[in-house]
Order: structure tokens, then C-alpha cells, then sequence
């Protein structure tokens, strides 16, 4: 080794552990993150995995997925409403309602499949509008606006199912969607092209924030990020690409076409709420709204448009349900999917009392409440007993969150 090569790595090892310290300290202030939802979710799959074999079969990882993109969407748009320490309760009864449009536009009035997707967004977004305006310009709480529209939209649904009737989807478009695989292949080339795009803007960034005099991962950081990543997705992919026909006749195998669609929408209000100057508005005013407004941030328009998000992506989640169920029913969007919903926001870190939350804290809380629904399910366990377990974990979510706030205004962090 030379002489110019070791204060090199001395420079690359203080880097190192200056980022890791820095990294337990704003832990131990109380900013936790996603550690929670991680560390539960691995807890779990272990616990389930022993107890239950068969959980971690192929097929068994496949209907994971399935079973809480529709959660897991509507998760992502309830997140902006949080961050505004806003709620709505009518989230769940909105995805019914535009599945609800979707299904008698294509089983009743025959339109084509794009055109009656686009409608129900437009329904999605034209709900989220009308419930924005109702807490940004008229005051009222958004607990009671929502919690009237959650009944109101429970008799909408009613009304367009005809009173209880089954309607079934038979698009082929609209029941691939949650039912049909991507080819192994393009599995693999997707999963390629993502983890180098990635690894790309991550480097990115590094060289522009040192470039800047700013504070910036060191490589060695950024190149484990990356490694993590492929680790991960690779053997994810590996997993779905497994033979989980229980017959010779038909093959089924391939990453579920709803993952990449989970994935678009993940990176698309990523960098959203991190790139943007609409982003850092909702940050802002989660934390301060009186500050927020001082700062010039017109604040009815960003809770209005968070709402309008919130709804919107309700309608992807409606879409989603109805392809898994090939129908649409009076309880399409009722039952458990507003609590799972809220409770996939919470578990995976995002804040109650607003300010704080990441649009991949939903696809992390997600995966907590499939998996407990999933395992409970395999293990033989009642209904009864899968509200009660979910909810525990939704009030051990919430009491975390609590603590860590303490904690940070307590350090100074808050």
C-alpha cells in the first residue's frame, strides 16, 4: 500500500463512521423511521415461517402480494392526508364507490376498459376535491366531513349495485391486473434496469450534494444500499418465478403484474413529497400550518390537493380490489379495508399527528397487515382473532410514534 493510499482510506473509514453515528444518534432522538415496521415485519415472517411451513412456499409469496396491493395503495394516498395531521375515514367506501362506477361502465354500459379506468379516477379525484374543500374552505374537521362521507358513500355504492347485486368484471385488461403475472424474463430485465436507475440516482446526488459543500453519503454506504436492494428484489423475483401451478396443465409463474404498478406509484409520490417544492409544502404544512402560511404556502390549496390525492388513489385501490375479486360487491371498500388502510400508514411510520411520513411507509405497513392476515389465515385463526392482532399492532404503531415524538422534542429534533 502507498503512502497517498492510506490517508485515502483513512478519510473513507472516517466517513463511514461519522455517517453511522450520525445515523444512531437521530435513532436514539427518536427518529426511528422505518425500523419498527422493518423489524416487525421480519419478526413476523420468521414466527409464521416456523409455525407454518407453507408460508413461505411460491404461491403463498405471490397471494402476498396480491392480498395487500389494494391496502397498500390506498395506504399511499391516505399518507398525504396524515402528513397534513388530517384524516379520512371515507377512504375505503371512495375505493368502493369507483369500483363500483368501473364495474357498471364496463359490465352495463359496455365501454371499453381505458375509458372506464379514467372515469373512476376522475371519480376518485372529483370525491377527494369535493371532501378538500369542505375542511380547507368551510373549517370543518375532516374526522366529521370524512365520517359522513363514509356513510354517505356505503348508500352510493348501494345505489349503483343495484341494492346488493353481484356485478362481475369480465374484461380481460381489467382482471390481468391483479390476476395475471409479468413473464419471468421481463422480471428479471425490470428488476436489472431498476436496481442500476438506483444505484445511479444515488450516486447522482452524492457527487451534487458534495459538489455543494452539503453533507453526503459516503460510497461505501450508498454501494451497501445498492447491494441491499438487489439482494432483496433479486430474490423476491427469484421467488415468483418459481412453478406455483399445483397442476401440469396450466404454468403460473412471473412477478404479479400489480408489483410493478405498486413500484411506479412508489416512485412517482417519492419523488413527490422528496424532489418537489409541492412536496416540501405538505411537510410544511404538516408541521406548521400558521408558519406555513406566513411563509406564503397557500395552505387551503395543498390540503384540498391532498385530499384530492388521498381519493385518487383510493380509485387505483378500488380498481385493484375489484380485479382480485373479479367482481364488485356492497362491500367492495367496506368491511376492514379503511382500517387496514390507516393501519398500513401507522405501522409503517407514518405520523397521526402529521409533519412526518413517506409514501413507502405505506408499501412497508402494507406488507406488515398482509402478513399478519396472511399467517393468521394459514395458522386456522378466526376472523376475530385477526382484528384483534391487527389492531394490537395498530396501537403498538401509534404508542411507538407517540414515544419517538416525545423523544425528538425532548432532543431537540421535534
Amino acid at each position: 500500500m502507498t503512502t497517498e493510499t492510506l490517508p485515502k482510506q483513512e478519510n473513507a473509514d472516517s466517513a463511514i463512521g461519522s455517517h453511522v453515528r450520525g445515523y444512531v444518534e437521530r435513532v436514539r432522538g427518536g427518529e426511528l423511521g422505518a425500523l419498527p415496521a422493518v423489524f416487525g415485519l421480519i419478526i413476523l415472517c420468521v414466527v409464521f415461517s416456523v409455525l407454518r411451513p407453507s408460508f413461505l412456499s411460491a404461491l403463498n409469496f405471490a397471494n402476498l402480494f396480491t392480498q395487500g396491493a389494494a391496502v397498500a395503495v390506498i395506504a399511499m394516498g391516505l399518507i398525504f392526508v396524515l402528513l397534513l395531521g388530517e384524516i379520512d375515514l371515507s377512504a375505503g367506501f371512495a375505493s368502493g364507490v369507483c369500483a363500483a362506477v368501473l364495474a357498471v361502465l364496463l359490465t352495463f354500459e359496455g365501454w371499453p376498459w381505458y375509458l372506464a379506468v379514467l372515469t373512476a379516477m376522475v371519480t376518485g379525484a372529483v370525491i377527494g376535491l369535493v371532501l378538500g374543500s369542505l375542511v380547507a374552505k368551510l373549517g370543518i374537521p375532516s374526522f366529521v366531513v370524512t365520517l359522513a362521507a363514509f356513510l354517505a358513500f356505503q348508500g352510493v355504492v348501494l345505489l349503483l349495485v343495484k341494492n346488493g347485486t353481484n356485478i362481475s368484471i369480465r374484461d380481460e385488461t381489467i382482471l390481468a391486473v391483479a390476476n395475471k403475472n409479468v413473464p419471468p424474463a421481463a422480471g428479471w430485465i425490470a428488476t436489472a434496469v431498476g436496481v442500476a436507475a438506483y444505484a445511479a440516482v444515488q450516486f447522482v446526488q452524492a457527487r451534487r450534494r458534495a459538489a455543494r459543500g452539503l453533507v453526503a453519503a459516503p460510497m461505501a454506504v450508498i454501494a451497501a444500499r445498492v447491494a441491499a436492494l438487489a439482494v432483496i428484489a433479486g430474490a423476491a423475483v427469484y421467488m415468483l418465478n418459481l412453478e406455483r401451478s399445483r397442476t401440469a396443465i396450466v404454468s403460473l409463474k412471473g412477478v404479479p403484474i400489480v408489483v410493478p404498478l405498486i413500484v411506479i406509484l412508489l416512485i412517482v409520490w417519492t419523488f413527490v413529497l422528496r424532489r418537489t417544492a409541492y412536496g416540501r409544502h405538505i411537510y410544511a404544512v404538516g408541521g406548521n400550518a400558521e408558519a406555513a402560511r406566513r411563509a406564503g404556502i397557500n395552505v387551503d390549496r395543498i390540503r384540498i390537493s391532498a385530499f384530492v390525492i388521498c381519493s385518487f388513489m383510493a380509485s387505483i385501490g378500488g380498481i385493484i380490489a375489484a380485479s382480485r375479486a373479479n367482481s364488485v360487491d356492497p362491500n367492495t371498500g367496506g368491511s376492514n379495508v379503511l382500517l387496514f388502510a390507516v393501519g398500513a400508514a401507522v405501522i409503517g411510520g407514518t405520523s397521526l399527528f402529521g409533519g412526518k411520513g413517506r409514501a413507502l411507509d405505506a408499501v412497508l405497513g402494507g406488507a406488515v397487515v398482509a402478513v399478519i392476515e396472511n399467517g393468521m389465515g394459514l395458522m386456522g385463526y378466526s376472523a376475530g382473532v385477526k382484528f384483534v392482532v391487527t389492531g394490537s399492532v395498530l396501537l403498538l404503531a401509534a404508542g411507538v410514534d407517540a414515544l419517538s415524538r416525545k423523544r425528538s422534542a425532548a432532543t431537540g429534533r421535534g
